[in-house]
């Protein structure tokens, strides 16, 4: 991650600017990251059903929201980022588990 100025000591908005650039920067290397592990359970699941599992969602986003809380950060702004997340992540499973079953030999 990188070095970033503390906010109390940032006296311009070029270096609030510059600050929140660095942890888009870092972000983005987070979320491409995590996309690996979507991609990999995305091969591991049988059926395309397998990408929802509302149970999971429901304790997970309960979780992060709590945590979020916890840490003086909007827990609806978490929320609806982390839900974002989750549906771009389940449609991706779906179509990548549908697509690898219509492209598999069929057995006879």
């Amino acid at each position: 991650m990188n070095t970033l100025k503390p906010a109390a000591n940032c006296t311009t908005k070029q270096d609030i600017r510059t600050a929140i650039d660095a942890l888009d920067e870092d972000l983005l290397r987070i979320f491409a990251l995590r996309q690996t592990y979507v991609r990999r359970m995305a091969e591991l699941k049988q059926n395309p059903d397998q990408a929802f599992d509302h149970d999971r969602i429901e304790t997970m986003v309960a979780a992060l929201k709590a945590r979020a809380e916890e840490q003086g950060l909007e827990g609806d702004q978490v929320e609806a980022v982390w839900r974002t997340l989750i549906d771009w992540n389940v449609d991706y499973e779906r179509r990548t588990i549908a697509a690898r079953l219509a492209a598999s030999p069929v057995k006879s």
